[in-house]
């Protein structure tokens, strides 16, 4: 047996010492995917809907490469699967107001907010989250949980919001009704925040993004079955959300980290978010 090996290592050109290196790297880095196992899955249960790129950010396993990394684990079944959502939440009213962020260069935090609805069935109930976000920070400032569409959960979340944040300089959501509500407006112009609406999905779809985050990489793994665990699910998401969750945008930091690393920088290094602009978009496709 040893005459045969020594013959393997010359007919595979490998020295037997190299054959050992060899097999006792192999063997630290079975040992180190093991581990990495156990944090990626305590990773998956916090944020049951992380893709495998942002865990790969978030945890930095320095052994192995992020191709590797994703093929290795796709493999072993952590793709995450994608929902659509069809279900109706805005209803929209004659009264509306301009878009103003077409194209807005946004560098500081409570520039603009975006506000959204989206619904959540549970067994044959629909329910309905207003979520608010910091477009720059990508911070959830405010949000609220109902059994109905009606215009008091968004005053709800938007108190929230001003509670524990600056107000922004332009409020931005679609043209659903719920958002022309006098309590709701009159909250706005108090703060002296400028009222912005657009027409499309596209002219929202910061906050759209995060009705998706939400439902998508939260809800459907915890599975709510009742309204109070609903309740409780979303403010765990979005605490999860806004002080766990790295975004590749802001620097692979997460939004409450962001906020507070901004300060530090000098104004000329601040990064700088611009909206996007389908008008000029098309104008140029044309030529």
């Amino acid at each position: 047996m040893k005459f045969s090996l020594n013959k393997l290592y010359t007919v595979a050109e490998v020295t037997k010492q190299g054959f050992r290196q060899y097999r006792e790297r192999q063997l630290l880095f079975d040992a180190n995917i093991q581990v990495l196992l156990s944090e990626v899955d305590l990773l998956r249960e916090e944020h049951p809907g992380c893709g495998l790129e942002k865990m790969y950010d978030t945890l930095k396993p320095g052994f192995i490469g992020r191709d590797r990394f994703i093929e290795l684990f796709m493999d072993l079944g952590y793709r995450v699967r994608r929902y659509k959502n069809y279900h109706r939440t805005t209803y929209s009213t004659n009264r509306y107001y301009p878009n103003l962020i077409k194209g807005y260069t946004v560098n500081a935090p409570s520039t603009i907010w975006q506000s959204d609805i989206t619904y959540i069935r549970l067994g044959e109930k629909f329910y309905y989250a207003v979520f608010i976000l910091d477009v720059y920070t990508r911070k959830i400032v405010g949000h609220k949980v109902s059994g109905h569409m009606r215009a008091t959960a968004n005053v709800a979340a938007l108190k929230m919001a001003f509670k524990e944040n600056e107000p922004p300089l332009i409020h931005h959501s679609d043209r659903g009704s719920q958002y022309v509500y006098e309590e709701y407006l009159s909250m706005l112009t108090e703060q002296k925040c400028q009222i912005s609406m657009g027409l499309t999905a596209q002219d929202n779809a910061y906050a759209e993004r995060i009705n998706q985050t939400i439902k998508d990489e939260y809800l459907r793994h915890w599975k709510p079955s009742t309204f109070e665990q609903l309740t409780s699910d979303v403010n765990r998401a979005v605490n999860h959300y806004n002080t766990k969750r790295i975004h590749k945008n802001l620097n692979k930091m997460t939004p409450l980290k962001f906020e507070e690393k901004w300060s530090t920088y000098n104004i000329e290094n601040r990064p700088v978010l611009r909206i996007f602009n389908n008008i000029i978009q098309s104008q140029n496709g044309q030529h």
